[in-house]
């Protein structure tokens, strides 16, 4: 896990990308609900796979740069509705909404399926994500061929 300056491009890239998608993705929330650290976690979440994932697959060429952007962009998400379901059934459980430890579990997943539909429903967050993540992937492969 050696930096590298494809590691930081990357790390940065996908961090805007996730912070953007996610000031786009606050206005599809339900009223009421406090959107509260959304860009600044999903940012961080996005630093995170820009640095490990997408960081460590650059240096192949532009044209699977494309694929590997798709890729990082797919882990991003994943973790990105993975953190907040997690996040939404701690609030939910305090509350005492789970009559067991088995249904916080269950709502985690629906939690993440209901804010996935969101997202995939969203074209305005799905060209952000698809086209940043695309492009974030050039921005690491440049810095891999141009630093080594």
């Amino acid at each position: 896990m050696m930096p590298t300056a494809a590691r930081l491009f990357a790390a940065l890239a996908y961090a805007v990308v996730a912070y953007v998608a996610s000031e786009q993705f606050k206005p599809l929330l339900p009223e009421g609900l406090d959107a509260g650290w959304l860009s600044e976690v999903n940012a961080g979440v996005g630093l995170l796979c820009g640095w490990f994932v997408m960081g460590r697959l650059a240096g192949d060429g532009y044209g699977r740069a494309v694929t590997h952007g798709l890729r990082s962009t797919a882990v991003m998400a994943f973790y990105v509705l993975l953190v907040h379901s997690v996040l939404e059934m701690f609030r939910l459980s305090m509350r005492m909404r789970y009559d067991d430890p088995l249904e916080a579990v269950v709502g985690v997943f629906e939690e993440a399926m209901e804010y996935g539909r969101m997202i995939v429903g969203s074209p305005e967050v799905m060209t952000t994500l698809l086209l940043g993540g695309t492009l974030a992937a050039w921005l690491a492969e440049f810095a891999a061929r141009r630093w080594k």
